[in-house]
């Protein structure tokens, strides 16, 4: 799978990077949220891992935005956050996002995840 990961973070982008190649899926990269819409529009992912703590732009924000756009409204986008909290994924799935995980995530966590998105996806 091409997967787009919006991460302001070098250390989680090098982490999941890793984990994504041992699942043997592609990794598109965007430090921010306009580099993350941006990606998403010319690069058409398969699936999109979204920081909801962004520098410029909010996670939910991004997802609200690519989920309004007929081209890219189809894409799943999990959310993935460390400040998690009571009712987060309530306002995760809200904003337009189709799935959720908190920070710190394990390998099997994230390739479970993906697993279970690329059968919806076929």
């Amino acid at each position: 799978m091409k997967i787009l990961y919006v991460e302001d973070n070098p250390q989680n982008m090098r982490l999941v990077r890793k984990m994504l190649s041992i699942g043997g899926h592609d990794m598109l990269e965007a430090l921010n949220g306009k580099a993350g819409i941006e990606t998403a529009e010319t690069q058409v992912p398969d699936l999109i891992l979204m920081d909801i703590n962004l520098p410029d732009i909010d996670g939910m924000e991004v997802a609200r935005y690519l989920k309004s756009n007929p081209r890219l409204a189809h894409i799943p986008i999990v959310a993935l956050t460390a400040n998690a909290m009571f009712g987060d994924r309530e306002r995760f799935l809200a904003a337009g996002c189709d799935g959720y995980l908190a920070k710190p995530i394990s390998k099997n966590e994230l390739l479970n995840t993906i697993s279970h998105f690329a059968n919806t996806i076929k």
